[in-house]
């Protein structure tokens, strides 16, 4: 049985950044731990200074954490940030002798993605994205092994680098196995979109920042009964479901896609494009938003830069105020635009389908 992981968190931010916004970091990164599951946040810190190019968070913070570890017994260190490959390298060297791992925030990511994965597509996209995080660091580390061997007297550089290129063949090797393997997967899911144009059915697809509610938006829009849950990355496969919307607009298909989230890289995104198809080729996109989320304005803008960075900021849209069971009517009023649902109460869900048959109907330019 796998121990429970004790996590130290650390972030570290500017004096150019507000408080309120690095607090808020602070508190998405302890989100992101409880969606993992079964590991205990033992310390939270913050510092308020530049990042140390050498380790991130300063040789002074390394022996401040190397002595308060083994106190709150932690055995894993989780930086809310994207390490470089020396950063890294220097941490795992650091925490080593005291039984600490070093997890960067894409370290995190992926392990929940991987906790979460179901289908097999899913699982080989999970690997792909960690082959590329990888690579990265094995490319980067290699060259400065190498370097650091070839400067040396009476080092044995040669050995280093051999090493790192076996790893950087593995590396290529697997990564093409996999993409041929999703190619596979979505040669089937392009049939499956042609057989669906063929037969004239519009699509829509949910988009939205990670724990918006759009599962539970998709069962109240096509009475699936797909898993929802109040937590980050909660759907990490396609789902597909149909909505009647009226008998002049028919039914369209719905398709659920994964959350978004602020600082995820590009090669992160481009590992889920198989699930982000559904986006890319819909007639119409629900940007289903938390309306009860003090922080929406910023996840608003989070997911209009993806947007915009798969080419979909032009593509129809309607905006989805979710959650209005949270809010009161006072605050409701102040929700400007789109259409106010509560996917748990099934409130609005009607007036949601008369706008989706609007833009169904409207002739598209």
């Amino acid at each position: 049985m796998q121990p429970t992981l004790r996590a130290i968190l650390v972030d570290v931010f500017s004096y150019l950044v507000p408080r309120a916004e690095a607090e808020e970091r602070l508190v998405e990164l302890e989100e992101l731990t409880r969606t993992y599951g079964g590991i205990k946040v033992v310390a939270s810190i913050q510092r308020r200074a530049m990042p140390d190019h050498r380790t991130f968070v300063g040789s002074g913070k390394v022996e401040e954490l190397k002595k308060l570890a083994p106190e709150k017994r932690a055995n894993v260190l989780i930086v809310n940030h994207i390490l470089k490959s020396q950063q890294v390298y220097n941490l795992e060297e650091a925490f080593r002798p005291i039984g600490v791992k070093v997890w960067d925030r894409i370290d995190l990511i992926l392990h929940i993605f991987d906790r979460h994965a179901t289908s097999a597509e899913a699982k080989l996209q999970i690997e792909l994205a960690r082959l590329r995080h990888m690579k990265t660091r094995i490319y980067n580390l290699g060259e400065q092994l190498g370097n650091r061997g070839r400067g040396g007297t009476g080092t044995r550089g040669g050995g280093g680098e051999g090493n790192t290129e076996v790893m950087k063949r593995h590396v290529k090797e697997r990564e093409r196995t996999i993409m041929q393997k999703l190619k596979t997967h979505e040669s089937t899911r392009v049939l499956h979109r042609t057989s669906r144009t063929r037969a004239g059915l519009k699509t829509v697809a949910l988009i939205g920042y990670t724990n918006a509610g759009k599962t539970s938006l998709l069962n109240a829009l096509t009475k699936r009964k797909e898993y929802a849950a109040e937590a980050l990355f909660a759907t990490l496969d396609t789902r597909v479901g149909e909505c009647f919307l009226s008998h002049e607009a028919g039914s369209v298909l719905v398709s659920d896609t994964i959350g978004f989230i602020r600082d995820l890289p590009p090669d992160l995104i481009a590992a889920f494009r198989s699930t982000l198809s559904e986006a890319v080729h819909a007639d119409v996109l629900l940007h289903v938003i938390d309306a009860a989320d003090p922080r929406r304005l910023e996840k608003i803008e989070v997911v209009q830069q993806i947007l915009a960075e798969l080419g979909l900021s032009d593509r129809a849209q309607i905006v989805v105020w979710n959650k209005s069971d949270l809010l009161t009517e006072a605050q409701i009023k102040l929700l400007e635009g789109g259409v106010v649902v509560s996917a748990q109460t099934k409130s609005g869900i009607d007036d949601l389908k008369a706008r989706i048959a609007e833009l169904v109907l409207s002739p598209r330019p």
